[in-house]
């Protein structure tokens, strides 16, 4: 008995073309559940990669503010475009994670298609505000408001910053 069952053994070599086909189906399915999951966590990394980028201007503002905080006067805002901040060495080049590169603006906040940082003084608090973009898309939010969330598209973004 156990003789004819290793004969029988040897003599089965391969698949079957049914059981082949249905191992290519199952490989499909998986493959179509899996492939839009991976680019939404591109998608989401790319967003979490902007918050880290506006953060990191909110941060270079705190920088210049420490240094400079006479230099307010009698006026409660101050704006820091992406331009001055490379301009005082303040932050490092960033990286745009869409590849197209940040708008870097001028330190106007009503300059729509720049970036920025918007400081404004309050007896001797400070709050801030940054607006960074490119030519996809971008964040406008105060510094509790940085959330991947508030990464939209460049048409959504809002008119007032977000603050949640």
């Amino acid at each position: 008995m156990i003789k004819k069952l290793k004969q029988k053994l040897k003599e089965q070599s391969g698949l079957t073309l049914i059981e082949l086909l249905a191992v290519v189906v199952i490989l499909g399915i998986i493959a179509a559940i899996a492939i839009p999951s991976i680019g939404g966590l591109i998608d989401n990394s790319k967003k979490d990669a902007h918050v880290a980028n506006a953060q990191q201007m909110i941060s270079s503002a705190k920088i210049w503010v420490s240094g400079n905080a006479d230099d307010f006067g009698t006026s409660t805002t101050k704006v820091l475009s992406l331009q001055d901040l490379y301009k005082m060495n303040l932050i490092d080049e960033i990286t745009d994670p869409d590849k197209a590169g940040y708008n870097t603006g001028t330190a106007d906040k009503n300059d729509d298609s720049g970036s920025y940082v918007q400081i404004s003084k309050s007896g001797t608090s400070f709050s801030y505000t940054v607006k960074l973009v490119n030519s996809e898309r971008g964040i406008f939010a105060t510094e509790k408001g940085l959330k991947r969330a508030n990464v939209v598209k460049l048409t959504e973004i809002p008119k007032t910053p977000s603050n949640n």
